[in-house]
């Protein structure tokens, strides 16, 4: 099988250069009229049918593994073994779970009657919601497009999807796979820069779904509420781990580490910054140090097994950050390096950090891992308090009344203890954030229910009503008195 050309994945270039043209506006339009007509049929899709839908996708999962590998090595330069994990296997699982689990999501679910609806049946139909919009980012290219697009196709929706320009490669292969797979009246592709983007905006879809940036979250929640279309948003932000007095130190920093340097840091459920009670500061940061130096070797630029920033300039907004960092006083206690025209960026460890610091400010999106001690809970608490709610805490205790204690008095898309990331694989779960950090939730069950509606439906076999039309006269009143005392029996 062919694979994608690519070039040194560390010379790759910074995206794909195309812009919206008369041309790409008028068959965005087409294609999206053209869906219209499949969106109605697709509403009475049997399981079969809709399950027979995501056999194809699985299908082209498969018959271009290899090329789905290349192509993220070009991106990203990252390992294989990386892609496997973090993108290929979580497909696969999720869409076995959908062939085992699809006919009971959708099944019709029986509601018991109200005091005020006796003699009717009522029951919740999840049905499609129409065309959605898919607009995917460049650090997960496969599995944050595809994640998507899997309870969108089981739930009888048509999607357009709208790649990444900054995963040049992850794009082109992504076009080719839906090609294979699907009509373009039933999912099409568009590539391009943000005008392509802003132009799929414009368009009134029923569903918008979109992963990324909480800045540009607010640009497609803006555009969405131009049409009152319903919304996803998978966003990010800043993901506290805590390493507690009781906790397994090495395992703890073991995790946490690799954790940080998944795809060099460019995960948006990565540990942004590391809280350690000061009693196991000084052993937390030792095997720090020894787990980074034994898996990246004494010169990381050279290992094969850290992946690389997907561009200069986001290269260089990390090296801002950590220049910012020296300049207020941190101290880089490992790493430090960045080479900005090979896009590297070392795993590096900070210290004495102070809050007015860009890097305690942004989402650092890369392989620098800031590091602040406490000694209180209760200071603890007040510092992940004050800033917005983020997309993942992350809990490393021996005490499950600690770990309890820290959930319950903070907010967060997702928690783990004593592990990271499991959350995202974890499909019987839901996913997303929640204010900054998202709005709405997918993954299994509740991805059906992002992309599908819950019409009620009631069916009235018995005619009550007419015991309450007008006149309202003493036959009504006694009828509303017998509610009432039978609806406070029951109650």
């Amino acid at each position: 099988m062919s694979r994608p050309t690519a070039p040194d994945p560390q010379r790759a270039p910074d995206g794909l250069p195309g812009g919206l043209t008369a041309s790409l506006a008028a068959q965005i339009r087409r294609v999206f009229d053209a869906q219209l007509a499949t969106a109605v049929r697709l509403r009475s899709a049997t399981v079969q049918e809709r399950l027979e839908r995501l056999e194809r996708l699985r299908a082209q999962i498969l018959s271009h593994r290899r090329e789905i590998l290349a192509a993220m090595r070009a991106d990203l330069g990252r390992p294989e073994a990386e892609t496997e994990l973090a993108e290929v296997l979580p497909l696969l699982a999720d869409l076995a779970d959908h062939r085992r689990n699809l006919a009971r999501w959708l099944r019709p679910q029986r509601v018991r009657p109200t005091v005020a609806t006796l003699g009717t049946r009522a029951w919740v139909r999840r049905e499609p919601r129409g065309r959605a919009l898919i607009i995917s980012p460049w650090n997960y290219p496969l599995v944050l497009t595809l994640g998507p697009l899997i309870p969108a196709l089981a739930c009888g929706n048509t999607a357009i999807i709208k790649t990444s320009e900054l995963a040049p490669y992850s794009s082109r292969l992504l076009a080719r796979l839906v090609r294979e797979a699907f009509d373009e009246s039933e999912v099409a592709l568009f590539e391009g820069d943000a005008t392509v983007a802003g132009a799929l905006l414009e368009l009134p879809f029923d569903h918008i779904f979109f992963t990324g940036s909480p800045a540009v979250g607010r640009v497609v929640m803006s555009a969405a509420a131009r049409h009152l279309s319903s919304i996803t948003l998978e966003l990010g932000g800043k993901s506290p781990a805590i390493i507690d007095a009781s906790a397994d130190v090495d395992r703890a920093a073991d995790v946490i580490a690799w954790g940080k340097c998944l795809n060099a840091g460019q995960t948006c459920i990565a540990p942004d910054h590391l809280y350690v009670h000061e009693t196991v500061y000084e052993p937390v940061l030792a095997r720090l140090k020894r787990r980074l130096a034994a898996w990246y070797g004494s010169d990381p630029e050279r290992s094969p097994d850290l992946a690389r920033i997907v561009n200069a300039r986001h290269t260089g907004r990390l090296a801002e950050l950590l220049e910012d960092a020296r300049s207020r006083g941190a101290q880089v206690l490992h790493g430090g390096e960045v080479v900005l025209d090979r896009r590297f960026v070392a795993p590096t460890l900070l210290g004495g950090i102070p809050d007015d610091a860009r890097i305690m400010q942004e989402e650092i999106f890369g392989p620098l891992l800031p590091i602040i001690t406490y000694r209180a809970q209760d200071d603890l608490i007040a510092r992940i308090t004050a800033a917005p709610k983020p997309l993942a805490m992350y809990i490393w205790t021996r005490r499950l009344r600690e770990a309890r204690g820290l959930i319950a008095r903070t907010g967060a898309g997702g928690t783990c203890v004593n592990q990271v990331a499991l959350q995202f694989l974890q499909h019987n779960l839901p996913f997303g954030g929640v204010n900054q950090s998202g709005i709405g939730s997918y993954h299994g069950e509740w991805g059906i229910r992002a992309f599908s509606h819950e019409r009620a439906i009631v069916d009235a076999r018995l005619q009550l009503s007419g015991a309450l039309f007008p006149p309202y006269g003493a036959r009504v009143r006694r009828t509303v008195a017998l509610l009432r005392r039978l609806s406070a029996w029951l109650g």
